[in-house]
């Protein structure tokens, strides 16, 4: 089996799970009891938090478990409108994020709330100025992904951080990066961050746990609220077994950061300049060089994405179609679209997304699948 769909979520690491199974089975205590078990338990979530929080210049104190990156997301929207509603109603994100920061914007308008949609360039990026001038007095609350998820194209958080503070100080800063966190070097200092999500099945982690760093003397509101965990903020018992797993999956990309970035941008370059090889493919949003190593996005004219999907899948190849197309209304990924592209460009991508495990030989082995299935689709296409 080749996976090429880590972007989806990755398999979590052998330690993790066995980090999980002590967890579940022999540490199992109640982190809220103040037992030598619940002690033990809470010992783990406090270690998980300081692995978290060194690996993106925080505090402790300023990481809360989430149930992973769409709680997180919608805490941090809905935590701030409510929080700062007496600052203002007016939010800014863009036409390429995620829908679980998307919906609950449009959620937030359906309420009264003003969201300004950022658009993007042909290679999905946004606009500084466009940014300056959207921002008033009553913006509470910037929200960008970090990463793109179906392109791996990358927002300058260290930028846009910048011009919100100097526009307006007392607008909030949120970044998505789910796709980013473990990944590439992320400073929410330097980045003037407000608040950051991720989630845990990205870095070979487990599904279900996620963590939102929320800066200290915010006044973003609880969005689960019960028995007073995590100093108030978010109620529920820890998932402790979930947490922990985290933080070892964490310290794990943490530490093999930079090696990572370099081993995958090779993986993706073998599989990028083979493709492009072949006639009548493109690849969507930024290069090699500016894009996380992680993601390519590719088009392959003439074809619909799902039928090539479903082909390498034969050949044991997982792979993601770069878009969820209706192809009687001719509607494409909200992502592309906003890049400009025409549906029939839209129609055949085809997302590829890497993790520091796959190999050259790997790419190699897709790049011969695809030299041999994307003529024969193509040309099964054009006798129908």
């Amino acid at each position: 089996m080749i996976y090429f769909d880590n972007a989806a979520t990755t398999r979590a690491l052998p330690e993790v799970a066995e980090k999980m199974t002590y967890m579940l089975c022999e540490n199992f205590g109640n982190p809220a009891s103040v037992s030598v078990m619940g002690l033990e338990v809470e010992k783990e979530i406090r270690k998980a938090a300081e692995i978290l929080a060194n690996g993106i210049r925080a505090k402790e104190e300023e990481i809360f478990f989430t149930s992973g990156g769409t709680e997180g997301d919608n805490w941090a929207i809905y935590g701030t409108a409510e929080g700062y509603a007496r600052n203002g109603k007016h939010l800014i994100t863009t036409a390429i994020e995620h829908p679980a920061v998307k919906n609950p914007m449009k959620h937030l308008e359906e309420k009264g709330y003003e969201v300004t949609w950022l658009g993007v360039d042909e290679k999905g990026h946004i606009s500084l100025e466009e940014l300056a001038n959207a921002i008033r007095p009553d913006t509470i609350l910037v929200s960008t992904i970090l990463v793109n998820n179906e392109t791996g194209v990358i927002q300058d958080a260290a930028a846009i951080g910048k011009l919100i503070k100097e526009k307006n100080p007392n607008t909030l800063y949120h970044v998505d990066a789910v796709q980013a966190f473990g990944k590439y070097p992320i400073d929410v200092q330097k980045m003037k961050i407000d608040l950051l999500t991720m989630s845990g099945h990205k870095i070979h982690g487990p599904k279900g746990v996620g963590m939102l760093y929320m800066r200290k003397g915010l006044k973003v509101r609880p969005f689960i609220l019960g028995g007073g965990q995590q100093k108030g903020q978010r109620a529920g018992t820890e998932n402790g077994a979930g947490v922990a797993g985290l933080g070892v999956a964490a310290d794990v990309a943490f530490r093999s950061m930079k090696e990572s970035i370099e081993h995958v941008k090779e993986v993706k370059k073998t599989l990028m300049d083979g493709i492009l090889a072949m006639s009548d493919t493109q690849v969507n949003g930024d290069g090699l060089e500016e894009a996380s190593p992680y993601v390519l996005n590719v088009t392959f004219k003439g074809l619909r994405s799902e039928v090539l999907l479903h082909s390498l899948e034969s050949k044991g190849i997982f792979v993601s179609a770069g878009s969820a197309c209706d192809s009687r209304k001719k509607i494409g990924s909200p992502v592309l679209t906003a890049m400009g592209m025409p549906y029939e460009e839209i129609e055949g991508a085809v997302r590829f997304s890497f993790c520091r495990y796959n190999t050259v030989e790997e790419a190699k082995e897709c790049l011969k699948a695809l030299e041999e299935t994307v003529p024969f689709l193509r040309k099964i296409n054009r006798q129908r």
